[in-house]
């Protein structure tokens, strides 16, 4: 059963940096694409990054390009998103999902099928 727990959800001012984690099981992790999504207050499930740790094949939503870097380490199963220069419109619940896609663009919902819970990251102003 995949499994992905997400964590580093937090309060941060403006200007400010996050680094979230995402922890996997229950699948070979090699062979997925893991990818961080968000959704704001009132807002749809956006993609923010993806990455295949296979290749190391990474891709940004045009929102954090230059601010956000996705990561992966392969002998912990483990994603993070380091986030910097965070503005209040990257106030979210944050995502990890996991499928057996690629990563040549900017992650879509659909193409997810196994999520965390989700983690909080609110940026004050």
């Amino acid at each position: 059963e995949v499994q992905l727990v997400e964590s580093g959800g937090d309060l941060v001012q403006a200007g400010g940096s996050l680094r979230l984690a995402c922890a996997a099981s229950g699948f070979t992790f090699g062979d997925y694409a893991i990818a961080w999504f968000r959704q704001g207050p009132g807002k749809e499930r956006e993609g923010v990054s993806c990455i295949c740790s296979s290749d190391g094949t990474t891709a940004y939503a045009d929102s954090v390009k230059g601010r956000f870097t996705i990561s992966s380490d392969n002998a912990k199963n483990m994603v993070y998103l380091q986030m910097n220069s965070l503005e209040p419109e990257d106030t979210a619940v944050y995502y990890c999902a996991a499928d057996l896609t690629f990563c040549d663009y900017a992650p879509h919902p659909t193409d997810f099928r196994s999520w965390g819970q989700g983690t909080q990251v609110t940026v004050s102003s």
